[in-house]
């Protein structure tokens, strides 16, 4: 039996119970490694092999996530800071949520990778995070998902409804609503605009491509802010501090638009890899930015962590 088609989807789902890639490798591992140990009692007639391999990953996300709380954003923990020079104190113990690098792995349903989307999801119990995922995102049906739980199929439409209505109490899922994917020519156009305004260090035309209310954040640093004022503010900051000699590579992430920054590294004779910059781009300006600078997170995006001065990324611009 070859489970390898599966990894992709199993590795999505994984990531949207845990909020964390790094896990959710580690799960998808485990998952694929229990069903080659179990593939002789595979009974066919029952179930197909993704059922199957739903159900296995399904108990393993929720024996993963027995005692734990949520991996929340900066913006799920408490109110705006209003101070752009504040100290930037990373809070390293809070299991803060990960990003997903999209071009290494073959996923459809994108739309529900969002961070947003997956920040709020935390908000659930790790049942009725299951049953959410499973139903609305996978549309398994009720009784599918009730064999996945060792349930009924009552409980299981009775933790969906639980689940929709702790969600519509949760503001970030609202931010979806009106979202395009990544390469839609109007998201490109904001994104490239934005692109040449960062390179350029010119902090008045990133802030006329933000949306009045934009929020900028940047785990695992707790602090975060609202407002193209403070976002602005912040970015001179960010200029004054770095320097103002920057390049970008556009990418995705969570099916959204994205940018790996690269700041001049005079000691290399280039640029050195800063940050990733997971963009919501909505009604044609940015409406958020969730910045990852992270070693480890910036890992699982598999970029180089040098580039040369010049020309470091045709095609991309």
């Amino acid at each position: 039996m070859d489970f390898e088609p599966y990894r992709g989807e199993l590795l999505a789902f994984c990531y949207r119970m845990l909020g964390s890639f790094h896990e959710a490798e580690d799960l998808t591992q485990e998952t694929l490694l229990r069903a080659w140990k179990a593939r002789e009692r595979y009974d066919p007639s029952r179930a197909s092999v993704r059922t199957w391999l739903y159900r296995i990953a399904t108990n393993a996300c929720l024996t993963a996530l027995e005692g734990r709380g949520r991996r929340p954003l900066p913006s799920g923990l408490g109110a705006p800071g209003d101070d752009p020079g504040a100290p930037l104190a990373p809070a390293l113990d809070i299991p803060w949520l990960e990003p997903f690098p999209d071009a290494r792995f073959d996923v459809e349903a994108r739309v529900d990778l969002r961070l947003a989307w997956v920040a709020a999801v935390q908000v659930l119990s790790a049942r009725q995070r299951a049953v959410l995922v499973l139903r609305e995102v996978l549309q398994f049906t009720a009784a599918e998902v009730a064999e996945h739980l060792d349930t009924t199929v009552p409980a299981v439409n009775s933790a969906l409804q639980r689940a929709r209505a702790a969600l519509r109490d949760v503001p970030a899922v609202g931010r979806g609503i009106g979202l395009r994917e990544p390469d839609d020519p109007e998201v490109r156009a904001v994104v490239q605009r934005y692109v040449l305004a960062f390179e350029a260090a010119d902090v008045p035309a990133l802030v006329r491509l933000l949306a009045e209310d934009a929020v900028l954040e940047m785990p695992p640093v707790p602090l975060w802010y609202r407002g193209s004022g403070d976002y602005g503010r912040f970015m001179e900051r960010v200029f004054a501090m770095r320097g103002t000699s920057w390049t970008v590579r556009r990418l995705t992430a969570n099916g959204q638009p994205a940018l790996a920054a690269y700041v001049a590294e005079p000691a290399v004779d280039g640029y050195r890899l800063h940050s990733v910059q997971v963009l919501t781009v909505a009604d044609g300006l940015v409406a958020h930015n969730v910045v990852f600078a992270d070693p480890r997170i910036l890992d699982v995006f598999a970029l180089p962590r040098q580039q040369p001065p010049a020309d470091n990324f045709p095609g991309q611009r």
